[in-house]
């Protein structure tokens, strides 16, 4: 028999539509149960029940602190079922003053430090209380001032929100990642918020311009600059959203700079890690010395000493662009307001809004004030009339069963005050006793006047709010801590600055491998090369300036000869650093200034004059410069003498030289170039014919020529002999000398 599944009674749902459900439901839990802030206290769920916690625990700011562990324990059992370490990080994140503007928890022992936030000690060792700030939070908590609901296992009541008597939002600041949305909302400074916000009940209708008069912009506990141009904090404040520029404080003292304030959660472990890598990889030859001084006195103090003559503001400024000392900070102000939905604020609607909720709180605490009076009155007025007739009250009360009753029909009272009088004690009988009851009254009835006047009168009621939050500004204001300073954008220097200038000969081996050996005395011929491989090509320059490399394909590639392995060694393969075509090789080397010239030429006998700045390419691939038949390559590259007439010589595979003068010679950025020298496109017996080397031979001087085995030198009058027009054969060199290597023009 067939079992078949009994379906009756239970709800059918597809899954497409159970799923979406499911995850919109854990999204706004996420975001209005755990990571957005609430408007009016600004505190997400776990920190508001670790203040209510706290406080029910009595530790308030001038209590003796108690073991965090025993906060954590209540949190956790009473009002937040989450785990322990997640309730007492959000514990320690209030008590550190380098994360909150104002912080709401005083911590004992170690709460972490700017260095490693998260280096502090676990619960069972340290303490807490309240911090004095936090009493703002919660002073007015029992005076009917907000909605409370039960906890999770309703055994208890907390707290929906907070009766707040500043916008703790804009103090503290806040940041949270919910389900599809984020919230980031910088601190501020309390005297400045309270002035905006004075400004804002006087005149409601104002705008960003006017409250950023009073407030003019984030303040952050941990001081440094704040750079962003007024037209950058102004679209902040407009639209909820953007980014700020942070920098850190510096001065000089005795010729050192002297970093006294850090940017925004950026430690001073993070910035000494990120200089010194820049100084030993030797790109900061303006920084001799770097230590750190902070104490208790100083809790930031980086000595950064600089060589002599260096440019201070030119290197803080590579050293904001290259480093943590300046950082982008995001601001996404998305905030969950009084309706309960969360949205994007602005500037003017955060503070409308905190008003709006102040104004209820205020008005909650004043009507239920008014309400306690004039239940306190109503009771007064039955006690006044038992001791106006005492002896006839006693005597009911002694006569009948049902005393209660009795009074409420003979002397027209209510229940409550008839109870009132029967929970009286005898002490309380005596003469004086009327005396009080009608001073308590005239007290009473005083203050249920201005009560009810405040309650009606809008005007009051603005007062009221605006000397509160003038006081609670007294009490718990400070100075500005970070400073607003527009400044320029931070460039990084030029990789030409950050590499101390030095003269270096860089040298090439025919197999790709490169090195610079420091001076221009060296004899490249004397390094010791790899097995199988030899000198190739040598380059004079500085240590600052650009290496460049030339493939037998044509393309150019740059890399800052500081950067290059000393010559103690074999060198560095090319191929390490640089991404050529497949079966390419590195022929020549070239260094210089940007308006260095050299010649390039290929072996089919074309060539012409480039200039270093129009060379230089960072990308790893090349820059395609010079074109190259195929099956061609590029030979070896010849600098140009500046500001002296000269002449070019080039040489074929079979001994054919030819100088001619270098004006013949075109100047180009690149391209084939023209001819240098005839090369038929006929064969010999040892191969097609190739020109194999060029050179520049300065007015006077003298050319070497180079075979694999020997040298010789042809001075200026006797090139005679192979002085032509461009594009011509050129003459036979002697016998013996036609297996050309390479050619050297010298002054």
């Amino acid at each position: 028999m067939q079992n078949s599944l009994n379906l009756e009674g239970v709800e059918q749902q597809a899954l497409k539509d159970y799923t979406e459900q499911a995850y919109l439901d854990y999204s706004m839990y996420v975001i209005l149960d755990r990571a957005l802030p609430q408007i009016g206290d600004g505190l997400k769920p776990v920190q508001r029940r670790i203040v209510y916690a706290m406080s029910e625990l009595g530790l308030s700011a001038t209590s003796k602190p108690k073991k965090s562990a025993r906060t954590v324990g209540d949190v956790i059992g009473k009002f937040h079922p989450h785990g322990d370490s997640a309730c007492y990080e959000a514990m320690v994140l209030m008590a550190q003053t380098f994360s909150f503007r104002y912080p709401l928890v005083i911590g004992q022992g170690n709460w972490g430090s700017t260095d490693d936030p998260k280096s502090f000690a676990a619960m069972r060792y340290t303490e807490s209380r309240l911090a004095a700030y936090a009493k703002s939070l919660l002073q007015e908590l029992g005076l009917g001032t907000v909605a409370w609901t039960p906890n999770f296992d309703g055994t208890l009541n907390e707290p929906v929100v907070l009766p707040a008597r500043l916008p703790n939002l804009l103090l503290n600041g806040t940041t949270g990642i919910a389900v599809g949305m984020s919230t980031d909302v910088p601190p501020h400074n309390l005297n400045e918020v309270a002035s905006a916000l004075i400004h804002l009940i006087d005149n409601p209708k104002a705008t960003v311009d006017n409250l950023m008069k009073h407030i003019k912009g984030p303040d952050f506990p941990t001081g440094g600059e704040l750079v962003s141009s007024a037209a950058d904090i102004k679209e902040i404040y407009t639209t909820g959203n953007g980014t700020l520029r942070l920098r850190a404080s510096y001065k000089i003292e005795g010729g050192d700079i002297v970093i006294t304030s850090l940017p925004h959660q950026i430690s001073g472990t993070k910035i000494q890690e990120q200089i010194a890598a820049q100084m030993r990889a030797k790109k900061l030859p303006q920084v001799d010395d770097l230590r750190d001084e902070s104490d208790h006195e100083d809790p930031t103090r980086l000595i950064i000493s600089r060589k002599r003559g260096v440019n201070v503001e030119e290197l803080m400024s590579h050293l904001f662009a290259t480093t943590s000392l300046e950082r982008t900070l995001r601001v996404n102000m998305n905030i969950i307001g009084l309706d309960g939905r969360p949205r994007l604020f602005g500037l003017v609607e955060i503070l409308r809004e905190w008003l709006k909720f102040r104004k209820d709180t205020v008005r909650n605490r004043l009507g239920h004030r008014l309400q306690i009076v004039r239940d306190r009155l109503h009771i007064l007025d039955g006690l006044l009339v038992a001791y106006l007739s005492i002896d006839e009250v006693i005597a009911i009360i002694r006569e009948k069963d049902a005393p209660k009753p009795a009074l409420m029909k003979r002397f027209k009272l209510s229940d409550i005050q008839a109870e009132a009088i029967l929970n009286l004690r005898l002490r309380n009988l005596a003469k004086l006793e009327e005396m009080k009851i009608r001073g308590e009254q005239d007290e009473l009835n005083e203050e249920h006047e201005q009560l009810a006047k405040t309650l009606g009168s809008a005007a009051r009621m603005k007062t009221l709010i605006k000397k509160e939050i003038l006081e609670d500004a007294a009490t718990y204001g400070d100075a500005r801590r970070t400073l607003i300073v527009e400044r320029e954008a931070s460039r990084a220097l030029d990789e030409t600055q950050l590499v101390a200038s030095e003269p270096v000969t860089v040298v090439l081996s025919q197999a790709g491998y490169a090195r610079a050996a420091k001076g221009h005395e060296i004899d490249p011929l004397t390094l010791n090369y790899r097995s199988g491989d030899q000198y190739l090509a040598a380059a004079m320059g500085r240590s600052n300036q650009l290496a460049m490399f030339i493939d037998s394909t044509g393309r150019v590639y740059s890399v800052m000869a500081g950067t290059l392995p000393s010559a103690r060694g074999q060198g560095e393969p090319l191929s390490s650093r640089f991404k050529p075509p497949d079966g390419a090789a590195f022929c020549g080397a070239m260094i210089g200034a940007n308006e260095q010239k050299y010649l390039l030429a290929s072996d089919a006998g074309y060539g012409f004059i480039a200039t270093l700045s129009d060379l230089a390419s960072r990308n790893k691939a090349g820059k395609l410069i010079l074109r190259v038949s195929p099956g061609g390559k590029a030979v070896v590259p010849a600098p140009v003498p500046a500001d002296a007439e000269c002449l070019i010589a080039a040489v074929s595979s079979i001994g054919r030289l030819l100088l001619f003068e270098m004006d013949e010679l075109p100047e180009l950025a690149k391209g084939k170039g023209n001819k240098l020298i005839n090369i038929p496109t006929r064969k010999y017996k040892g191969g097609e014919e190739k020109m194999v080397a060029a050179a520049i031979v300065p007015e006077d001087g003298s050319l070497q020529v180079y075979t694999d085995t020997r040298m010789m030198t042809i001075k200026w009058n006797d090139l005679d002999a192979y002085y032509g027009d461009r594009a011509l054969r050129g003459n036979l060199l002697p016998k013996g000398w036609r297996n050309i290597a390479r050619l050297i023009g010298i002054d």
